[in-house]
C-alpha cells in the first residue's frame, strides 16, 4: 500500500510539471506575440506611403505644365488673346500638360466660337433696326438718305473700308450710316430717285439687306 501511495505522489509531480512547462509555454508565446504587434502597423503605413509618393510621381508625370503654352486655333477660327490668355492660366494653375490644355481647348473652341457667331448677329439685327426707324435718315426715305450716305462713301471711302464694314457688320450700326450720310449731303445736293422710267434704274431696295447692298456696292449710283 506505501508503494502505491509513492508512485501517485510521483505521477502528481510529474502532471505539475507539465502543466508549469504548458504555462510557461504559452506565456512566452503571449509576449512574442505582443513584441510583434507593434511592428505591423509601422510596416503598413510604410507600404502605404510608398503608394502614396508612387500615386504622387505619377500624377506628376501626367499633368506637367510646360514653361509656356503653344495653343493651335482650329481652322478657320482666331483665338481672343486676352481670352486665350485667361484660359492659359487657368491650364497652369491646374498643371495640365501641353496636350491635356491643346485637348480641352480643341472641345471648347467651336462652342465658344458658335456663342460669339450668336452675340454678333444679335447686335447686328439692334443696329438695323435702329436704322431704319433712325429720325434722321430711316423711315420712309431710307432709300434716298442712303444713296446720299454712298456718295460720301465712293468718294472718300477705300474698298479695304467698304469691305471692313460690310463684312463685320459695323456698316449697320446707324452712327456710321449717319456720318456717311451727313457727309454725304454736304459734298451734293444730288437727291435718288427711286424706280424711274430709265431703262438703266435699279429697282429699290425693300428691306435693309437691300439697302446695305447698294450703299456699300463698288457701283457709284
Amino acid at each position: 500500500m506505501m508503494t502505491e501511495t509513492l508512485m501517485t505522489a510521483d505521477d502528481a509531480d510529474t502532471n505539475q510539471s507539465a502543466a508549469d512547462s504548458t504555462l510557461l509555454a504559452s506565456q512566452d508565446a503571449e509576449q512574442a506575440v505582443q513584441q510583434e504587434s507593434p511592428e505591423a502597423p509601422v510596416q503598413s503605413e510604410t507600404a502605404e506611403t510608398a503608394q502614396a509618393e508612387e500615386s504622387t510621381e505619377q500624377v506628376q508625370e501626367t499633368k506637367q505644365a510646360p514653361e509656356k503654352y503653344e495653343f493651335q486655333s482650329p481652322e478657320g477660327q482666331e483665338f481672343d488673346t486676352d481670352v486665350l490668355g485667361a484660359y492659359e492660366d487657368v491650364a497652369r494653375e491646374l498643371d495640365l500638360s501641353q496636350e491635356a490644355a491643346q485637348k480641352i481647348l480643341d472641345k471648347v473652341a467651336p462652342a465658344l466660337a458658335e456663342q460669339q457667331t450668336k452675340h454678333v448677329e444679335v447686335v447686328t439685327k439692334q443696329w438695323r433696326e435702329s436704322s431704319m426707324s433712325d429720325s434722321e435718315f430711316g423711315g420712309d426715305k431710307m432709300n434716298e438718305n442712303l444713296a446720299v450716305a454712298k456718295k460720301a462713301l465712293d468718294s472718300f471711302g477705300t474698298p479695304e473700308l467698304r469691305d471692313l464694314l460690310e463684312k463685320s457688320g459695323l456698316g449697320n450700326h446707324p452712327e456710321v450710316i449717319r456720318m456717311l450720310y451727313r457727309t454725304g449731303k454736304a459734298i451734293s445736293e444730288d437727291a435718288f430717285v427711286a424706280g424711274g422710267n430709265s431703262e438703266s434704274a435699279k429697282p429699290a431696295p425693300t428691306d435693309f439687306a437691300g439697302y446695305a447692298s447698294a450703299l456699300y456696292s463698288n457701283h457709284p449710283n
